[in-house]
Protein backbone atom coordinates (compact mmCIF):
# COMPACT_ATOMS: atom_id res chain seq x y z
CA UNK A 1 0.00 0.00 0.00
CA UNK A 2 0.82 3.86 -0.68
CA UNK A 3 -0.23 4.62 2.87
CA UNK A 4 -3.73 5.88 4.11
CA UNK A 5 -5.52 9.55 3.74
CA UNK A 6 -8.24 11.43 5.51
CA UNK A 7 -11.19 11.51 3.82
CA UNK A 8 -13.35 13.45 5.84
CA UNK A 9 -13.90 14.55 9.27
CA UNK A 10 -16.47 15.55 11.42
CA UNK A 11 -17.84 16.41 15.32
CA UNK A 12 -20.45 16.43 17.89
CA UNK A 13 -21.05 18.30 21.11
CA UNK A 14 -23.87 17.96 23.39
CA UNK A 15 -26.61 20.66 23.40
CA UNK A 16 -25.80 21.88 26.90
CA UNK A 17 -23.25 24.77 27.83
CA UNK A 18 -22.12 24.74 30.77
CA UNK A 19 -20.07 28.39 31.35
CA UNK A 20 -17.65 29.40 33.92
CA UNK A 21 -20.69 31.75 35.69
CA UNK A 22 -22.65 28.10 36.10
CA UNK A 23 -19.19 26.52 37.83
CA UNK A 24 -19.10 29.28 40.95
CA UNK A 25 -22.43 28.59 41.90
CA UNK A 26 -21.18 24.85 42.38
CA UNK A 27 -17.65 25.34 43.63
CA UNK A 28 -15.50 28.41 45.11
CA UNK A 29 -14.26 29.75 41.51
CA UNK A 30 -14.81 32.76 39.03
CA UNK A 31 -15.08 33.63 35.89
CA UNK A 32 -11.53 35.34 35.87
CA UNK A 33 -9.74 32.65 38.15
CA UNK A 34 -10.45 29.63 35.31
CA UNK A 35 -9.68 31.99 32.12
CA UNK A 36 -6.32 33.25 33.75
CA UNK A 37 -5.29 29.61 34.35
CA UNK A 38 -6.70 27.81 31.83
CA UNK A 39 -8.12 29.58 29.32
CA UNK A 40 -11.70 28.14 29.01
CA UNK A 41 -15.50 29.97 28.96
CA UNK A 42 -17.08 27.05 28.26
CA UNK A 43 -17.79 23.98 28.14
CA UNK A 44 -20.65 20.85 26.86
CA UNK A 45 -21.94 18.54 28.92
CA UNK A 46 -23.65 15.41 28.20
CA UNK A 47 -26.85 14.34 30.00
CA UNK A 48 -27.29 10.92 31.55
CA UNK A 49 -29.11 9.93 28.52
CA UNK A 50 -26.65 10.69 26.28
CA UNK A 51 -23.83 8.06 26.24
CA UNK A 52 -20.06 7.63 24.83
CA UNK A 53 -21.19 5.34 22.07
CA UNK A 54 -23.58 8.05 21.28
CA UNK A 55 -21.25 10.97 21.16
CA UNK A 56 -18.79 9.06 18.69
CA UNK A 57 -21.95 7.95 16.74
CA UNK A 58 -23.16 11.15 15.97
CA UNK A 59 -19.29 12.40 15.11
CA UNK A 60 -18.47 9.37 12.61
CA UNK A 61 -22.28 9.89 11.27
CA UNK A 62 -20.75 13.29 10.00
CA UNK A 63 -17.53 11.97 8.67
CA UNK A 64 -19.01 9.18 6.53
CA UNK A 65 -21.11 12.40 5.07
CA UNK A 66 -18.27 14.21 4.82
CA UNK A 67 -16.40 11.62 2.93
CA UNK A 68 -19.37 10.48 0.66
CA UNK A 69 -19.01 6.96 2.11
CA UNK A 70 -21.58 4.53 3.47
CA UNK A 71 -21.41 2.28 6.79
CA UNK A 72 -21.19 -0.73 4.47
CA UNK A 73 -17.66 0.68 2.86
CA UNK A 74 -16.36 0.62 6.21
CA UNK A 75 -14.13 -2.31 7.82
CA UNK A 76 -12.16 -1.25 10.52
CA UNK A 77 -13.59 1.27 13.64
CA UNK A 78 -11.30 2.63 16.40
CA UNK A 79 -12.98 4.65 19.33
CA UNK A 80 -10.16 6.29 21.19
CA UNK A 81 -11.58 7.09 25.08
CA UNK A 82 -11.26 6.41 28.62
CA UNK A 83 -14.63 7.19 29.62
CA UNK A 84 -16.59 3.78 28.68
CA UNK A 85 -19.04 2.78 31.34
CA UNK A 86 -18.94 -0.96 30.50
CA UNK A 87 -16.04 -3.13 29.56
CA UNK A 88 -18.45 -5.30 26.80
CA UNK A 89 -19.85 -4.72 23.95
CA UNK A 90 -16.64 -1.80 23.51
CA UNK A 91 -17.86 1.46 22.42
CA UNK A 92 -16.65 0.44 18.87
CA UNK A 93 -18.73 -2.63 18.42
CA UNK A 94 -21.49 -0.12 19.54
CA UNK A 95 -20.70 2.40 17.23
CA UNK A 96 -20.78 -0.03 14.31
CA UNK A 97 -24.64 -1.60 15.18
CA UNK A 98 -25.47 1.99 15.93
CA UNK A 99 -24.04 2.98 12.12
CA UNK A 100 -25.15 -0.32 10.64
CA UNK A 101 -21.53 -1.00 10.12
CA UNK A 102 -21.91 -4.47 8.94
CA UNK A 103 -18.50 -6.51 9.88
CA UNK A 104 -15.95 -4.41 10.71
CA UNK A 105 -12.58 -5.11 13.26
CA UNK A 106 -13.95 -3.41 16.20
CA UNK A 107 -11.73 -2.01 18.50
CA UNK A 108 -10.95 0.67 21.66
CA UNK A 109 -7.87 2.11 22.29
CA UNK A 110 -7.31 3.58 25.84
CA UNK A 111 -4.63 6.26 25.65
CA UNK A 112 -6.75 9.36 27.20
CA UNK A 113 -5.74 12.22 25.64
CA UNK A 114 -3.39 10.85 23.12
CA UNK A 115 -6.03 8.43 21.99
CA UNK A 116 -6.96 9.77 19.16
CA UNK A 117 -3.78 10.24 17.67
CA UNK A 118 -2.64 6.84 18.47
CA UNK A 119 -6.15 5.26 17.37
CA UNK A 120 -5.39 7.31 13.70
CA UNK A 121 -1.55 5.94 13.62
CA UNK A 122 -3.18 2.25 14.30
CA UNK A 123 -5.67 2.77 11.74
CA UNK A 124 -2.93 4.02 9.12
CA UNK A 125 -0.66 1.16 9.92
CA UNK A 126 -3.25 -1.46 9.50
CA UNK A 127 -4.11 -0.07 6.10
CA UNK A 128 -0.57 -0.08 5.05
CA UNK A 129 -0.54 -3.79 6.00
CA UNK A 130 -3.05 -4.61 3.75
CA UNK A 131 -5.95 -5.48 6.25
CA UNK A 132 -8.16 -2.72 5.91
CA UNK A 133 -9.49 -0.36 3.40
CA UNK A 134 -11.73 1.96 5.17
CA UNK A 135 -11.43 2.77 8.74
CA UNK A 136 -13.82 5.05 11.21
CA UNK A 137 -11.54 6.57 13.65
CA UNK A 138 -12.80 8.39 16.97
CA UNK A 139 -12.23 9.92 19.59
CA UNK A 140 -15.12 10.61 22.49
CA UNK A 141 -15.14 10.71 25.82
CA UNK A 142 -17.55 12.06 28.53
CA UNK A 143 -15.05 13.64 31.11
CA UNK A 144 -18.24 14.84 33.26
CA UNK A 145 -19.31 11.44 34.40
CA UNK A 146 -15.52 11.11 35.66
CA UNK A 147 -15.29 14.82 37.18
CA UNK A 148 -15.18 15.39 40.59
CA UNK A 149 -17.84 18.40 41.13
CA UNK A 150 -16.51 19.39 44.20
CA UNK A 151 -12.47 19.65 43.42
CA UNK A 152 -12.54 23.77 41.71
CA UNK A 153 -9.05 22.45 40.18
CA UNK A 154 -10.06 19.61 37.91
CA UNK A 155 -14.25 20.33 37.41
CA UNK A 156 -13.54 23.72 35.75
CA UNK A 157 -11.16 21.86 32.91
CA UNK A 158 -13.76 19.15 31.71
CA UNK A 159 -16.22 19.06 29.02
CA UNK A 160 -17.62 16.23 26.89
CA UNK A 161 -17.36 15.60 22.73
CA UNK A 162 -16.73 13.70 19.83
CA UNK A 163 -14.51 14.13 16.76
CA UNK A 164 -13.85 10.94 13.85
CA UNK A 165 -12.44 10.95 11.01
CA UNK A 166 -12.82 8.59 7.92
CA UNK A 167 -9.41 6.82 7.07
CA UNK A 168 -9.10 5.15 3.36
CA UNK A 169 -6.05 3.68 1.38
CA UNK A 170 -4.49 5.89 -1.09
CA UNK A 171 -4.87 5.03 -4.72
CA UNK A 172 -2.18 4.38 -7.27
CA UNK A 173 0.80 7.37 -6.94
CA UNK A 174 -0.80 9.45 -4.73
CA UNK A 175 0.84 10.75 -1.95
CA UNK A 176 0.63 9.11 1.63
CA UNK A 177 -1.73 11.82 3.70
CA UNK A 178 -0.92 10.56 6.69
CA UNK A 179 2.86 10.56 7.88
CA UNK A 180 4.78 9.04 10.29
CA UNK A 181 3.72 8.48 14.06
CA UNK A 182 6.18 9.72 16.92
CA UNK A 183 5.05 8.04 19.60
CA UNK A 184 5.79 6.91 23.39
CA UNK A 185 5.27 7.59 27.11
CA UNK A 186 6.87 8.65 30.38
CA UNK A 187 6.24 5.81 32.58
CA UNK A 188 7.42 6.78 36.02
CA UNK A 189 5.42 9.68 35.37
CA UNK A 190 1.95 8.04 34.64
CA UNK A 191 0.50 9.07 37.69
CA UNK A 192 0.48 12.61 36.90
CA UNK A 193 -2.96 12.35 34.80
CA UNK A 194 -5.35 9.67 36.66
CA UNK A 195 -9.02 8.41 36.16
CA UNK A 196 -8.84 5.80 38.73
CA UNK A 197 -11.20 4.79 41.78
CA UNK A 198 -14.69 3.16 42.02
CA UNK A 199 -16.43 5.51 41.25
CA UNK A 200 -13.58 6.58 38.44
CA UNK A 201 -12.35 10.03 38.97
CA UNK A 202 -10.23 12.63 36.97
CA UNK A 203 -7.10 13.66 39.00
CA UNK A 204 -3.78 15.24 37.77
CA UNK A 205 -0.68 17.06 38.85
CA UNK A 206 -1.23 20.09 37.58
CA UNK A 207 1.98 21.71 37.77
CA UNK A 208 4.11 18.27 36.68
CA UNK A 209 2.07 18.12 33.75
CA UNK A 210 2.74 21.98 32.76
CA UNK A 211 6.23 21.43 33.21
CA UNK A 212 6.93 18.69 31.02
CA UNK A 213 4.27 19.50 28.41
CA UNK A 214 5.66 22.88 27.84
CA UNK A 215 9.74 21.87 28.02
CA UNK A 216 9.68 18.18 26.69
CA UNK A 217 6.95 18.32 23.77
CA UNK A 218 8.79 21.10 21.34
CA UNK A 219 11.44 18.58 20.34
CA UNK A 220 9.04 15.75 19.98
CA UNK A 221 6.70 17.74 17.68
CA UNK A 222 9.29 18.99 15.63
CA UNK A 223 10.65 15.53 15.10
CA UNK A 224 7.15 14.45 14.04
CA UNK A 225 7.54 17.13 11.60
CA UNK A 226 10.83 15.98 10.59
CA UNK A 227 9.31 12.38 9.63
CA UNK A 228 6.86 13.60 7.44
CA UNK A 229 9.18 15.59 5.43
CA UNK A 230 8.58 19.02 6.67
CA UNK A 231 9.97 21.91 8.46
CA UNK A 232 7.51 23.78 11.15
CA UNK A 233 7.41 26.83 9.40
CA UNK A 234 6.01 24.57 6.57
CA UNK A 235 2.65 23.81 8.36
CA UNK A 236 -0.39 25.36 8.29
CA UNK A 237 -2.40 23.56 11.00
CA UNK A 238 -1.39 23.11 14.66
CA UNK A 239 -4.07 21.06 16.33
CA UNK A 240 -2.63 19.89 19.99
CA UNK A 241 -4.68 18.25 22.78
CA UNK A 242 -7.07 21.00 24.23
CA UNK A 243 -5.71 21.05 27.69
CA UNK A 244 -5.18 24.46 28.69
CA UNK A 245 -4.51 27.64 26.63
CA UNK A 246 -1.52 28.24 28.70
CA UNK A 247 0.17 25.03 27.17
CA UNK A 248 -0.97 24.82 24.09
CA UNK A 249 -0.16 28.79 23.27
CA UNK A 250 3.65 28.58 24.34
CA UNK A 251 4.07 24.87 22.59
CA UNK A 252 2.85 25.70 19.81
CA UNK A 253 5.24 28.53 19.57
CA UNK A 254 8.28 26.32 20.62
CA UNK A 255 7.19 24.21 18.27
CA UNK A 256 8.41 26.74 15.34
CA UNK A 257 4.90 26.72 13.39
CA UNK A 258 5.07 30.26 12.51
CA UNK A 259 3.16 30.14 9.90
CA UNK A 260 -0.02 28.00 11.00
CA UNK A 261 -3.50 28.15 12.58
CA UNK A 262 -3.57 27.14 15.85
CA UNK A 263 -6.39 25.04 17.35
CA UNK A 264 -7.83 27.13 20.36
CA UNK A 265 -11.26 25.12 20.85
CA UNK A 266 -10.34 24.86 24.71
CA UNK A 267 -11.80 28.17 25.35
CA UNK A 268 -15.45 27.16 24.24
CA UNK A 269 -15.14 23.28 24.91
CA UNK A 270 -12.66 22.41 27.88
CA UNK A 271 -10.92 19.34 28.00
CA UNK A 272 -12.65 16.79 26.38
CA UNK A 273 -9.90 14.32 26.59
CA UNK A 274 -9.60 12.04 23.50
CA UNK A 275 -12.32 13.94 21.90
CA UNK A 276 -10.43 17.15 21.95
CA UNK A 277 -7.77 16.65 18.37
CA UNK A 278 -10.62 15.75 15.87
CA UNK A 279 -13.01 17.88 17.43
CA UNK A 280 -10.69 20.82 16.90
CA UNK A 281 -9.40 20.06 13.58
CA UNK A 282 -12.83 19.23 12.63
CA UNK A 283 -14.01 22.68 13.77
CA UNK A 284 -10.97 24.26 12.32
CA UNK A 285 -11.75 22.37 8.49
CA UNK A 286 -15.35 23.09 8.69
CA UNK A 287 -14.69 26.87 9.06
CA UNK A 288 -12.50 27.03 6.18
CA UNK A 289 -9.45 27.79 8.35
CA UNK A 290 -8.08 24.91 6.55
CA UNK A 291 -7.62 23.96 2.87
CA UNK A 292 -7.63 20.50 1.12
CA UNK A 293 -4.10 19.26 1.43
CA UNK A 294 -2.98 21.38 3.59
CA UNK A 295 -0.37 19.90 6.28
CA UNK A 296 -1.50 19.67 10.06
CA UNK A 297 0.08 18.65 12.69
CA UNK A 298 -1.51 16.40 15.34
CA UNK A 299 -0.16 16.02 18.23
CA UNK A 300 -2.16 14.19 21.63
CA UNK A 301 -0.32 14.20 25.02
CA UNK A 302 -1.54 13.65 28.59
CA UNK A 303 -3.16 10.36 30.61
CA UNK A 304 0.07 7.81 31.40
CA UNK A 305 2.04 10.64 30.31
CA UNK A 306 1.71 8.84 27.03
CA UNK A 307 2.17 11.29 23.74
CA UNK A 308 1.68 10.52 19.65
CA UNK A 309 2.14 12.67 17.08
CA UNK A 310 1.93 13.27 13.05
CA UNK A 311 1.57 15.29 10.32
CA UNK A 312 -1.40 14.99 8.12
CA UNK A 313 -3.19 16.07 5.08
CA UNK A 314 -6.52 18.06 5.52
CA UNK A 315 -8.92 16.91 3.50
Amino acid sequence: MNGSRIAGVGHYQPAKVLTNEDLAGLVDTSDEWIRSRVGIRTRHIAGPDEPVDELASHAAAKALAAAGLAPDDIDLVLVATSTAVDRSPNMAARVAARLGVPSPAAMDVNVVCAGFTHALATADHTIRAGAATRALVIGADKMSDVADWTDRTTCVLVGDGAGAAVVEACGPGDEAGIGPVLWGSVPEMGNAVRIEGQPARFAQEGQSVYRWATTQLPPLARKACERAGLAPEELAGVVLHQANLRIIEPLAERIGAVNAVVARDVTESGNTSAASIPLAFSKLVEQGALSTGDPVLLFGFGGNLSYAGQVVRCP
